[in-house]
């Protein structure tokens, strides 16, 4: 018989003190991709990562090598079936049911994968942009994924390599042989291109204005709750940053070591799928 303590019973004193912190309302929460790791959805940085094994789009590359940007559209095309798929899972739900019970002044993600939305959590922050939209760096036109994925199964009939993996950002792993036999649209406004997700690539820029609306509303809380997240790009670890400029206080949920556990008032370390519940039946 094994003898494992369930990990939320061993972060029970941890867990504790984040339920004195959110219990107080007024909680900003900060997400990361490890909390739709429970949804298929693979993270960066944890310690399957898929950055161990895989160098992901660039802002460079995609703008400047037609080439490369060929072969992202080939490999998201396979990868967005998964992506579309994929569910909320009790982290998510944990979310939403925060948001409902009022606890919540607002939600940041850094995942493009729309799952906060899909668990029922409203006015969310997509630092980092979405996967279910299309911009077209020509015309600027903002464009549905679905869309694009019916114009693409159009032109592609006979595509459909199997994924063997797909990436935090929907690019699948495909074998370079296969990609040639791969054809792009051009955007339906303009009949140009070239057409991009609308997702901060790596080397890109967060709009500053949308930068500064989370600033906004991480001056208007009371607490900042990280979840899932290594806070290893500054895009998320400068609003740690800020709270601690602020002396609001910080609460983190994430499996391992984060860039900002100096500067955090309470950690638990323990998967998000069970603190996270455990978390909604203490405070609601």
């Amino acid at each position: 018989m094994s003898s494992a303590v369930p990990a939320v019973q061993s972060a029970v004193p941890a867990l504790a003190d984040l339920a004195d912190l959110v219990g107080d309302g007024d909680v900003l929460v900060l997400s990361g991709a490890g909390l739709s790791t429970d949804s298929g959805i693979p993270d960066y940085r944890g310690a399957s990562g898929s950055l161990r094994r895989h160098t992901p789009m660039t802002w460079q590359t995609f703008r400047r090598d037609p080439r490369g940007r060929h072969r992202y559209w080939a490999r998201s095309f396979v990868g967005w079936r998964q992506m579309r798929d994929a569910r909320p899972n009790a982290g998510h739900r944990a979310v939403a049911d925060l948001q409902a019970a009022g606890l919540l002044s607002g939600v940041i993600t850094q995942n493009v994968d729309g799952l906060h939305q899909a668990a029922g959590a409203r006015a969310v922050v997509e630092l980092h942009g979405g996967l279910d939209r299309t911009i077209c760096l020509e015309c600027g036109d903002v464009a549905s994924r679905a869309d694009l994925d019916a114009r693409l199964r159009a032109a592609n009939p006979d595509f459909g390599p199997r994924a063997d993996e797909v990436n935090p950002d929907g690019d699948a792993e495909l074998p370079d042989e296969v990609l040639d036999g791969f054809v792009m649209v051009d955007c339906l406004a303009c009949g140009g291109g070239p057409l991009k997700p609308d997702v901060v690539f790596f080397g890109e820029t967060v709009p500053r204005d949308r930068v500064d609306h989370c600033f906004r509303l991480l001056e208007d809380s009371g607490c900042l709750l990280v979840l899932g997240s290594s806070l290893t790009v500054m895009s998320g670890y400068r609003f740690v940053l800020r709270a601690a400029e602020l002396g609001i206080p910080v609460g983190v949920v994430n499996l391992g070591e984060t860039r900002g556990d100096a500067k955090v008032d309470v950690k638990v370390d323990a998967p998000l799928g069970e603190v996270l519940p455990e978390l909604v039946t203490r405070l609601t």
